[in-house]
């Protein structure tokens, strides 16, 4: 089968791979029929060692399951499913809480500790398939197919930064950020009730998504000038939640001068920093508090579906090219120059 390597930063290759195979009785194969390249894709792909690939790449997909271990019961050959970016059993007690990124099961990670599976693929094996598949009630050609793929990570991820951040009717909102997880934040912050969104990104096509998923202002200047302008939207107060989609210090940094006192930095952008500002002259001082990591997305497949599959909403939307797997390397290359926002790959 045809799969996607990244062999090094600028270095993404589709070529011929052994065919996936069930290895487990708790395994599924599935024949993927849409998959993406992600925004955290970028990241290897800027900074990659040779030394450290190739890798199997893509942790986003639906598909049609092609065969099931003999363990198997929610999923059957024939059905439709989408899979999050982690994997887990959905029983253990971290599940049970809603956290199935921290799945106590051995077989239970990210995609990317798949050495031999990724998403950008032709097929995969997906390991404890009754916890990590969830079966969709359309057909693999249904125009609902694009927003449906976001609920293996963009839509959940950005959802779970709203959650975790505590966004409800009474939350003025900032999300920094304008790539596919920061305008489905503003998505999720909308869906929640916020009364004031505030996107924080440059780029006007996205900005413009953004007002259209239910940002109420758009601020395009960064650093001081940026903090100013929203604390200048917010009463010189600055806003409730901070919804950071990016990972990377600079961002955090504005977040810092963006939220109010009492208020919640929610980051859920990768790939994160492990030393930043929260003593006293930063976090402690004005009881500011940090939530949101890895979204669980499976934790919300159930509750986010209804809406697109009665057309509520529309999160697909984030998906502006269309590309087969040959046209894979060209589209990393898009994503990474911001000609395009997020790829949608039909293996």
């Amino acid at each position: 089968m045809r799969a996607t390597l990244m062999y090094g930063a600028g270095d993404v290759r589709v070529e011929n791979v052994p065919d996936s195979v069930i290895k487990h009785p708790t395994d599924a194969l599935v024949r993927i029929t849409a998959s993406c390249v992600c925004g955290s894709d970028l990241h290897p792909y800027g900074s990659m060692k040779p030394e450290d690939g190739p890798a199997r790449m893509g942790h986003e997909f639906i598909g049609i399951v092609e065969d099931t271990g003999p363990e198997v019961t929610t999923v059957q050959r024939g059905d439709l499913v989408v899979a999050p970016f982690a994997i887990s059993d959905n029983t253990c007690e971290f599940c049970r809480e809603g956290l199935h990124t921290s799945c106590a099961h051995p077989q239970a990670g990210f995609w990317d500790g798949e050495a031999e599976e990724g998403g950008q693929a032709e097929a995969v094996r997906v390991p404890l398939a009754d916890g990590t598949l969830v079966k969709l009630p359309v057909s693999a050609d249904s125009a609902l197919i694009p927003s449906l793929l976001t609920l293996s990570d963009v839509f959940g991820t950005g959802y779970h930064a709203a959650v975790a951040g505590g966004v409800d009717e009474r939350t003025r909102v900032t999300v920094i950020g304008d790539g596919a997880v920061g305008l489905l934040a503003v998505l999720s912050a909308k869906r929640l009730g916020a009364e004031q969104i505030i996107l924080m990104g440059r780029h006007r096509a996205r900005t413009d998504l953004g007002r259209e998923f239910g940002a109420t202002d758009v601020v395009s200047a960064r650093g001081e000038e940026g903090i100013e302008a929203v604390r200048e939207l917010t009463g010189g107060h600055g806003t409730h939640v901070v919804l950071e989609a990016v990972g990377h210090m600079p961002a955090y940094e504005q977040a810092l001068g963006v939220v109010r006192p009492g208020g919640v930095i929610s980051r859920v952008g990768v790939p994160q920093y492990e030393e930043a500002p929260i003593g006293f002259g930063s976090l402690f001082r004005h009881n500011i508090r940090l939530a949101g990591g890895p979204a669980p997305v499976r934790a919300y497949i159930e509750e986010l579906m209804p809406d697109i599959l009665n057309g509520t909403i529309e999160p697909g939307k984030v998906f502006d090219a269309t590309t087969d797997l040959d046209g894979v390397p060209a589209g990393y290359q898009d994503m990474a120059d911001r000609r395009s926002l997020k790829v949608l790959v039909k293996p």
